[in-house]
């Protein structure tokens, strides 16, 4: 098949890239060449923005287009409407922050979506980044009828990741020690690792899949404290989890998501870790073990310089207050 990639060159479009050329599909990329811009040289490349010039693809034919940053409605339907007589197949990268109502547990490819009053604004935000990739589908799927693939990833993970959010524990309990984590210890965590994604989509472009699937896992309830066991035991760290309350991270203004990545304290999204995947892997998505996910995250976190800023996650010495002022306010009496 021949595939353009429109992106490419980050994290999950890097992983396509490598997976569709594995499988041996001859890979264009279009992008603005600023992101990893030595990668892939043994492939075609053609540079442009895609906000203006879009032309650039003109008068080229495609069997499917894979679009993995797109953000803005007015940005994607110049997109969409440009491939739609020179691309047979079009799979747009979304996100499960597209539902309208993240509050409970089980949401599903059929759930209502979010909506925002202002289709026109461009500015990413809590409130619009959801509504957005909604409308983003919906336009794709309206120059690509019966030809349109959704893709709906919750947390993508493992080597290359920028976020940090997987990384910050896989890295913050192989240093071993006294670590905070967030009760309750039964959480529910989800999570994709970005190659299994990867492979996956390009499985379904294979077959000319069509529609939404919500793309995360696993097929099975993970919890906190198995995930971060399972970081201790691949690491061989000594990592001692010391268990706080949500009052208490409240009170001292430790962030979930930010300060304690995958953990999400607010009641508005508790269903971001608590999706409907039974689609997906009916559709064929298979996951390779946590611990293979762990254990090569890490060995790739290893080769960035020691002095490397970190996205998310508490900084070693906030960790070690917060854990003292915990330990004496738990032993007080009342």
């Amino acid at each position: 098949m021949k595939i353009l990639i429109i992106g490419g060159t980050r994290f999950l479009g890097r992983l396509l890239v490598i997976t569709a050329l594995v499988r041996g599909h001859r890979v264009t990329l279009f992008n603005r060449g600023k992101s990893n811009p030595d990668l892939f040289p043994e492939i075609e490349r053609i540079i442009g923005d895609r906000d203006g010039e879009l032309n650039k693809l003109n008068g080229r034919k495609w069997d499917a287009v894979i679009d993995t940053c797109g953000y803005y409605p007015r940005v994607v339907k110049a997109s969409a409407k440009t491939l739609a007589k020179s691309a047979k197949h079009y799979t747009f990268i979304s996100t499960i922050s597209v539902y309208g109502d993240l509050s409970k547990a089980g949401v599903g490819e059929s759930s209502p979506v979010g909506r925002t009053k202002d289709e026109t604004v461009e500015e990413i935000r809590e409130d619009t980044y959801g509504p957005l990739k909604a409308i983003c589908e919906r336009i794709v799927q309206e120059h690509f009828p019966n030809k349109a693939l959704v893709i709906r990833p919750g947390l993508i993970v493992g080597p290359y990741d920028l976020s940090d959010r997987f990384t910050y524990w896989v890295h913050r309990v192989s240093r071993g020690g006294k670590i905070l984590a967030p009760k309750p210890e039964n959480y529910q965590v989800q999570y994709i690792d970005v190659r299994d994604l990867s492979e996956w989509i390009i499985d379904l472009i294979e077959k000319n899949q069509i529609g939404a699937y919500n793309g995360i896992g696993p097929n099975y309830r993970l919890t906190m404290k198995q995930f971060l066991s399972k970081c201790r035991d691949v690491s061989q760290s000594d990592g001692e989890f010391i268990w706080v309350r949500k009052k208490f991270l409240k009170d001292k203004g430790v962030q979930g998501w930010v300060d304690l990545p995958i953990w999400i304290d607010d009641p508005k999204f508790i269903g971001l870790m608590k999706t409907d995947c039974d689609r997906a892997f009916k559709s064929g998505l298979k996951m390779r073990p946590l611990e293979d996910t762990i254990r090569d995250t890490l060995d790739w976190c290893r080769t960035r310089p020691e002095d490397y800023k970190w996205r998310a996650g508490l900084e070693a010495r906030r960790e070690k207050k917060l854990i003292k002022e915990w330990s004496a306010e738990s032993q007080s009496p009342d």
